[in-house]
């Protein structure tokens, strides 16, 4: 009967409805152009990842060395409610769930503090741990992948080509915040020696690693002394004030 009765009143009061009609889609429009831009609300719990890259490591010394470490030093945080740890050859990932409601900033920054005194104590070979960028429940936007026809390029050119033009464009779009690569191989400048010839001139491995970590700004190893990039400072004359500063060996 309910049904019924909607249905002959909309049909004798046809005009209205059409009326009515119109200014809901008119009103809907306006509202449309002043949404937010996520499609659905966060439901999600805050959530923070640190990853640490550490170079040469086993899954088993990276537990130890550094996945471990950090977790006694991010335990006890406030309103922290679960933290999952994974540690895979050369990288640890510890990723942090917060309670609802918690602010996600200060979560970070919380973190942040605590990290830096963990930092000092991990091996040397160990890059610095590293907060990801806040992500949505709802994951990436969009994916791209990348190829090359007949392997005119190689796996390292693409990286390159990707990190350094596609990411950067991709970043100056409107609204866009992050861009990650995934499977990229980072083009590195090694040395590698040849046992026969070190032998025939008469040079030791620890020279060569000697000479090549002080031929850098900042070497790899930490006592030698190309480690410390050192300090610049300036020279005063009577008119003028010259800069000093270190020219880089490469």
């Amino acid at each position: 009967m309910m049904m019924r009765w909607i249905v002959s009143k909309s049909l004798q009061f046809r005009f209205v409805v059409v009326a009515l009609s119109a200014t809901m889609m008119v009103f809907g429009f306006g509202q449309l152009q002043r949404m937010p831009v996520d499609v659905f609300p966060e439901f999600a719990p805050p959530r923070v990842e640190v990853q640490t890259m550490s170079f040469g490591l086993s899954a088993t010394e990276v537990e130890s060395l550094i996945t471990v470490p950090i977790e006694q030093v991010l335990d006890g945080l406030p309103n922290l409610k679960e933290m999952r740890s994974k540690s895979v050859v050369q990288l640890s990932s510890i990723e942090l769930i917060f309670d609802r409601g918690t602010d996600l900033f200060n979560a970070r920054q919380s973190i942040q503090e605590r990290l830096t005194t963990v930092t000092a104590t991990l091996p040397t070979w160990a890059a610095p741990p590293v907060i990801l960028q806040p992500l949505s429940a709802t994951s990436r936007a969009m994916k791209i992948g990348m190829s090359s026809p007949d392997e005119e390029l190689s796996v390292i050119d693409m990286s390159m080509l990707a990190y350094w033009k596609i990411r950067a464009r991709l970043l100056r779009v409107p609204g866009v915040a992050n861009v990650t690569l995934y499977g990229e191989r980072i083009r590195m400048t090694q040395v590698q020696v040849q046992p026969d010839k070190l032998v025939e001139h008469e040079v030791s491995l620890d020279r060569v690693m000697e000479v090549t970590s002080n031929a850098l700004a900042a070497g790899i190893l930490r006592y030698e002394p190309g480690h410390v990039i050192g300090t610049g400072g300036f020279v005063e004359t009577a008119t003028q004030r010259l800069q000093v500063q270190h020219q880089l060996p490469i």
